[in-house]
Formats: C-alpha cells, sequence, structure tokens
C-alpha cells in the first residue's frame, strides 16, 4: 500500500495580518488572499493583501487567488500584491503560461481545476505541464454567475485520486475539508496539500477551535 504522507496545509480567505499568524502558528505552509471574485467567500482589496503579504515570512507560501484571465493584468496584480504564488482560479490561454512564467520569475502558478467530472483529468494534463502545481476545487464557472472556489462542497475524491496519479505536478486538494473528513481525505486522494476555508471558520472568521481540531484530526495515527 502507498505510504501516506503528512500533507502541506493552506488556509484561504485570510482577510486580516491576525488570520495570517493565527493560520502559520497552528502549522499552516501557504495562505491563500481572495482577489475580486464573481462569488464567493474572503474577498479583499489588494491594498490590503499587499499589506497581509508583506507580513508573512518567506517559506510560507502567499498565494495570490485571481479570477483574471488576461496576462498582463494578472502581471500587473502580482506586482501590486507582492505575493510569491499565484492561483488562477479560471482558465487561462494556454500561450499565457509562458508569457507569466517569463514576466514574473521565481512566482509559482497554480491553476485550479475545477472537478465536475472525469472530464477534470482531460484538463488537469494538458495544462500541468505549464504549472508548478495544480488545484483541485468544486466551482463551477459555466454557471451565469461563475462559482471559482469557496463553495464549501466536496467533490468526486476518485477523480481527484486519478487526476493526482496522472500528472507529475504536486495536487493541492479543495472543497468541504474539515476536521470530520481530513482522514478520508488524506487516505483516498493522497494530495501533496489541502486547502481549507470554510472548514475552519465560524461566521467568517477563522476559528481557533476549528483549527487545532483539524490538525489534531490531521495527524491521529
Amino acid at each position: 500500500m502507498e505510504a501516506i504522507t503528512r500533507p502541506r496545509i493552506k488556509i484561504c480567505c485570510i482577510s486580516s495580518v491576525q488570520e495570517a499568524h493565527l493560520a502559520i502558528r497552528y502549522g499552516a505552509s501557504a495562505l491563500g488572499l481572495v482577489s475580486a471574485m464573481p462569488s464567493g467567500p474572503g474577498i479583499i482589496t489588494e491594498e490590503e493583501i499587499a499589506r497581509i503579504a508583506e507580513t508573512i515570512p518567506p517559506a510560507i507560501a502567499s498565494f495570490l487567488l485571481t479570477s483574471q484571465q488576461d496576462v498582463d493584468n494578472i502581471i500587473t496584480q502580482q506586482r501590486r500584491c507582492r505575493v510569491n504564488t499565484i492561483q488562477l482560479v479560471d482558465s487561462l490561454p494556454e500561450e499565457g503560461y509562458p508569457r507569466l512564467r517569463e514576466a514574473l520569475p521565481g512566482i509559482a502558478l497554480v491553476q485550479v481545476i475545477h472537478v465536475r467530472g472525469l472530464e477534470a483529468l482531460d484538463e488537469a494534463r494538458r495544462i500541468a505541464p505549464y504549472v508548478h502545481a495544480l488545484l483541485l476545487d468544486s466551482g463551477n464557472p459555466t454557471l451565469a454567475v461563475k462559482e471559482l472556489g469557496g463553495t464549501g462542497r466536496v467533490h468526486d475524491w476518485e477523480v481527484s485520486r486519478i487526476i493526482r496519479e496522472a500528472v507529475d505536478v504536486p495536487v493541492f486538494l479543495a472543497g468541504g475539508l474539515k476536521a470530520q473528513n481530513i482522514r478520508e481525505a488524506i487516505q483516498r486522494v493522497g494530495a501533496f496539500g489541502l486547502d481549507l476555508c470554510s472548514g475552519v471558520r465560524t461566521n467568517g472568521r477563522l476559528d481557533e477551535s476549528k483549527l487545532a481540531q483539524f490538525f489534531q484530526n490531521m495527524d491521529r495515527q
């Protein structure tokens, strides 16, 4: 049986310096900062993103979640926000990835794949060579008002496992993760990283007791 290693933990929808430091104290190795989106939780201004990002230690990944699909706009946005990772929550033309990597050397690119069925496997295989990691989430970009993350829904983890086994880049798992299902998620998918938002929040605020329970359950043998 394949060994299950402890995944990296990304806490998303960080809204303040205080939340950032709380997440890091409990063991987060990445923080998600949400810029303008058509829907979903955790949206803050780019000014606030930049202010939080400058307080995050270099060893912690600072993810800018962007719904921009224009490469020049993404480049400009990263330079304003000064993060070390860009999470692309919507689709991008394939020719855009080399342009981003050339313009932003040293900045990691993470592409979100919204898993609505096995067709996500083809998309993941096509995009993986262009990015540093994939993030498998439960949104729906085909809706009139796009869902690009933060749905709190669990998608089909069997598809996620198939994708993880099929690509050569690290894979993060997102969507409805919480203390109660984290061990099953780790065992079934074997993802490099886990991405949490609603599962560690109460009334939109990062909940220290839920964070503690999550990390306790994750490390339970």
